[in-house]
């Protein structure tokens, strides 16, 4: 006797290609009933013997579209209802918004050889895309994913399209961006006034042709606006740097096949996964020295940001090309990424030459995600395109929170009951443009998934434009600590609980001590936190003016050892640094205290010694003096560390500056020294975890974004027996900081 089962699966379920593949699935198995997409996910009723519907339910888990993911999935069977077929219904757009949006992903192989097969009638079509592949967070506007609720609502399905999108056994059914040459978005060519230069084809080969002669050319993509220039012609760099006011900070890159990034640089087996996989992020891979990139694109950097073509239209450009191309994001310093052609014209008219636009909207902006390897596993940097908004799954339901997230590298976060939503990378709130960003991803937020937050969870520090947002917002707030919401947030992705030791190390944390918080070892318990070691603290003379000018950093910790006595020592580099006028003016700064915080931060302590030793004076980006040690550490083959001293809970780095000094002194190489820089300072970690015995050890923040000191740290932590977990999903940067801070606030509500 037939029997009726209902099913309800939420995860990716929605523009993956799954209600072919269970109607397909269903009729196979001689099946009938529905399947419907729901604000929920999908739901299906299916009909036939009882021992069928659970090889049925059995299939529906091992066979799923390969970019599909099962959350929960739920059955109840009830008597039969007496369907005849098996059909797919419409969408079903009533009650809670709980289905998971898939991101964008990059072009899938079936898609690619219709791109290139003269035969078929996507031939060169920019736009080519499949239930596998093409736009999906970036167009978006609504759920349930359906066509309507997108950006592609204003192109009507030409009669071919309109077939596929039907057709159940087609892999475009219900694509939802399907289009083709005659019904959907089409290039052009704008001059600097948005005058027409050229259209379709020949739009892209005239910009092809104007990257050839070294101009820079601004290309409408998926999530947003690249600027395009030859990475391999010197000048075309620099150009870009100056109008895009990026001095030194690196450029990524796009090359156009495996191979030719090989060439120019060290590719491991899964850091080859990485760049070929379906969310094509930019990897940091290690260059060669006989490479063809212009020197201008990383300066004194070992590494190279690197990515391969990620939609029909990228694969066609670097196919006419055959050369590796700047492809960096298309903004000025601090603002956010272009989305659209006019603001582009606004905005970009000084940096570009020509625009490639499209008329397709983006309805968010979406940058590239940023993973380097790290002890061998992937590490995300920067969480965008290919992941964002998937969200992190926890143990426990949580209430409605909403995690405005840090200053810089900012994302926002919001919690519906055991998941995490994370935004796509927003970046410094340091700009209008990107505190404008900041807000809209909010709104869009909360009204995708029709959420009224209970809470809103923001840092301590009170200056930061993201904890004032929070603070105007008529909802009960919650302040969380900078480097607890570091901690949490790195526990959160690996599902631990329970008492837990944190090493949280970055630049800058507003400490609740009235100090710059930012070496910290934090006991982690249920409910709090305890501060259990620190470095030793020292002065900041400027404020945040130490923060790009490192060798300010270098004077406090300098005057906290030696005094006044430490301005007649003008052999130092970082005393050398300045001017006598100007060190009279700091002299008395530091003695007085004037505007001169004071810092535990080991970001701060890198910069410091980056100036002692004369390798970087001022920066143009975070962390970049700290950059330049890892670099000279890496050179260096050597265990050897310098010694430091530990009182009460303070780490002591004097010994360890006074064995920097004396190196120095008997001109040993920067590497050499580096190298025992950063071995001293896993041999701080090592200490204080033996000494407070948690056998769980959580590695966060930004200073773990360094491959030589992470790498270091997780191979002594396990040599002794403690148990490392460092970030894989989310960045170690301030990009982690909103899932932390909704941690944090949950255990208070």
């Amino acid at each position: 006797m037939d029997v009726r089962v209902k099913v309800n699966i939420q995860g990716v379920v929605q523009g993956v290609g799954f209600r072919p593949f269970v109607y397909r699935l269903a009729n196979e198995l001689g099946l009938t009933g529905w399947v419907v997409n729901s604000a929920q996910g999908v739901w299906i009723e299916a009909e036939g013997s009882e021992g069928t519907l659970r090889h049925f339910l059995k299939r529906l888990e091992s066979d799923k579209p390969p970019h599909a993911f099962i959350q929960t999935l739920s059955t109840e069977f009830v008597p039969a209802n007496g369907y005849t077929t098996f059909e797919i219904r419409h969408s079903d757009s009533e009650g809670e918004k709980t289905a998971l949006i898939l991101p964008d992903l990059a072009t899938c192989p079936d898609c690619l050889r219709e791109l290139f097969d003269p035969d078929d009638r996507r031939y060169l079509y920019p736009f080519t895309n499949c239930t596998h592949c093409g736009p999906r967070f970036s167009i978006i506007e609504a759920l349930p994913y359906d066509r309507p609720n997108t950006t592609m609502k204003h192109f009507d399905m030409c009669p071919d399209c309109r077939a596929e999108y039907e057709n159940p056994a087609d892999r475009r059914f219900h694509a939802q961006p399907n289009a083709c040459p005659e019904c959907g978005p089409r290039l052009e060519l704008w001059d600097k006034s948005g005058n027409v230069l050229a259209e379709k084809q020949a739009a892209l080969l005239m910009a092809v042709n104007a990257i050839r002669d070294g101009q820079v050319v601004a290309i409408k993509g998926l999530g947003g606006f690249h600027l395009v220039v030859d990475a391999r012609n010197e000048n075309a760099v620099r150009v870009l740097r100056e109008r895009k006011h990026r001095p030194s900070k690196p450029l990524a890159l796009m090359y156009p096949t495996l191979a030719h990034i090989q060439f120019d640089c060290e590719v491991s087996e899964l850091e080859e996964k990485l760049l070929t996989a379906s969310e094509a992020p930019i990897v940091l891979l290690r260059n060669k020295e006989a490479g063809q990139i212009a020197p201008s694109v990383a300066p004194r950097n070992h590494y190279l940001g690197v990515m391969l073509p990620y939609t029909p239209l990228h694969h066609i450009l670097m196919r006419e090309l055959n050369f590796p191309i700047v492809a960096t994001s298309g903004n000025l310093s601090d603002e956010p990424i272009c989305i659209d052609e006019h603001e582009a014209l606004d905005r970009l008219s000084e940096v570009a030459e020509v625009f490639l636009v499209h008329n397709r909207p983006i309805h968010r902006h979406v940058d590239d995600s940023i993973e380097r390897v790290m002890s061998g596993q992937k590490q995300i940097l920067r969480r965008a395109r290919g992941y964002a908004p998937l969200p992190i799954l926890l143990e426990k339901s949580l209430p409605v929170i909403l995690g405005v997230g840090a200053h810089l590298k900012n994302t926002v976060a919001v919690s519906s009951r055991n998941q995490v939503f994370i935004s796509q990378h927003i970046g410094d709130l340091e700009t209008v443009q990107s505190f404008n960003a900041f807000q809209q991803v909010i709104r869009d937020f909360q009204s995708l998934y029709e959420l009224q937050p209970q809470a809103v969870a923001c840092d301590m520090h009170p200056d930061y434009l993201s904890t004032q947002f929070a603070r105007a917002i008529p909802l009960p707030v919650i302040s969380v600590q900078h480097h607890y919401a570091h901690v949490l947030g790195c526990m959160a992705e690996h599902g631990l609980t329970g008492t837990t030791l944190g090493i949280s190390w970055d630049g800058t944390g507003y400490g609740m001590d009235g100090t710059v918080w930012g070496g910290e070892f934090l006991r982690i318990t249920e409910k709090s936190f305890e501060r259990v070691a620190y470095l030793r603290l020292f002065g900041l003379p400027g404020g945040d003016k130490a923060i790009k000018e490192p060798r300010r950093s270098a004077l406090g910790l300098l005057h906290e050892m030696y005094g006044d006595a430490l301005f007649d020592r003008e052999e130092l580099a970082p005393v050398k640094a300045f001017t006598p006028q100007e060190r009279s003016i700091l002299r008395s700064m530091l003695a007085k205290g004037i505007n001169t915080p004071r810092t535990s931060s080991a970001g701060r302590l890198f910069d410091a010694v980056a100036a002692i030793l004369g390798v970087c004076q001022h920066v143009s980006f975070e962390g970049e003096a700290a950059v330049e040690l890892e670099f000279a550490a890496a050179k260096a083959q050597t265990s050897v560390s310098y010694e430091f001293s530990i009182t009460g809970s303070v780490l002591d780095w004097q010994p360890m500056v006074e064995g920097i000094l004396a190196d120095l002194q008997r001109q040993e190489s920067i590497e050499v020294i580096s190298a025992r820089f950063h071995n001293t300072l896993v041999e701080m970690m090592i200490n204080i975890t033996q000494q407070i015995g948690e056998t769980t050890v959580v590695l966060s923040g930004g200073c773990f974004q360094n491959k030589y000191l992470s790498e270091r740290a997780v191979q002594r932590l396990q040599e002794a027996n403690f148990h490392p977990y460092w970030h894989h999903r989310i960045p170690p940067n301030d990009g982690g900081i909103a899932l932390g801070q909704i941690i944090a606030a949950s255990k208070e509500l």
